[in-house]
């Protein structure tokens, strides 16, 4: 594993072969330098922002580039954290409020770009909530298994801090819950092993779904100049995530136990 690296039962795929290790080596330059991971987070969101804009433009390879920059950034901050002993509550609800911000101007350029509002608000809410089953199946994973979950850091408490907290209980908060309430409502409805129905086949799932593949995957859709496919790409993820749960369902009932 990348040094400073997130520890999770599953990784993203392209995480780990393509920007950890490019991000690896940005912080390697940061690290006995001033720059923060707030300033990384400010930074990557600009960039996200400015895709958004070129995106809008139709000036798809720029755009394109910039979101897998913008990736590689979003990687470092976390591991530049990790290294210098910098994780903290504000800088994980930056990040997520900013990483947040990002994804809607990206989605109000696709909508403006294709004319496709009600398409591009209905894949913005898919994309969404796919963050959300990836954040929330792995907390049950750790759940079923005993394993501690991470513990927030305790800083100390800011203005600031309370406005981010208030923000994330807004944005995030009602999916996590509802995320949550469907999983243990199915679990114990239907009887399932939650060892597998929690396990890493189910993580995989959706890790692999996660924030740098939805952005390398948008970058593949603009350097063929196809915003709209894309949408579709992102409303598809929807059958997907039901057809996992049919999966997920049929593999978790436990055996019928025969008599002698």
């Amino acid at each position: 594993m990348v040094p400073g690296a997130k520890a999770r039962p599953v990784q993203e795929f392209l995480n780990v072969l393509l920007f950890r290790p490019l991000a690896h080596l940005l912080v390697r330059l940061l690290l006995p330098t001033s720059v923060r991971p707030p300033h990384l987070v400010l930074f990557h969101t600009g960039l996200a922002l400015l895709a958004a804009w070129l995106l809008y433009r139709g000036e798809d390879l720029w755009a394109a580039f910039l979101l897998q920059l913008k990736t590689v950034l979003d990687n470092a901050d976390g591991q530049l954290a990790r290294l210098r002993g910098e994780v903290s509550a504000l800088g994980r609800y930056l990040d997520t409020e900013m990483d947040f911000l990002g994804n809607l101007a990206l989605f109000v350029a696709l909508a403006l770009r294709t004319g496709e509002g009600e398409k591009a608000l209905l894949a913005f809410l898919v994309f969404t909530l796919v963050q959300s089953f990836d954040f929330n199946l792995e907390r049950l994973y750790r759940e079923a298994r005993g394993l501690p979950l991470p513990e927030e850091p305790q800083d100390p408490e800011t203005p600031l801090l309370r406005l981010l907290r208030g923000l994330y209980a807004l944005l995030f908060l009602p999916q996590d819950r509802a995320i949550r309430a469907l999983e243990l409502f199915l679990k114990r409805r239907l009887g399932l092993d939650p060892l597998r129905f929690w396990d890493e086949g189910a993580l995989a799932g959706v890790v692999n779904l996660g924030l740098s593949t939805q952005l390398f995957f948008l970058g593949v859709f603009l350097l063929f100049h196809q915003p709209a496919a894309y949408l579709t790409f992102v409303l598809l993820q929807a059958l997907y995530l039901g057809l996992g749960y049919v999966w997920r369902i049929v593999r978790s009932i436990p055996s019928p136990r025969w008599g002698p």
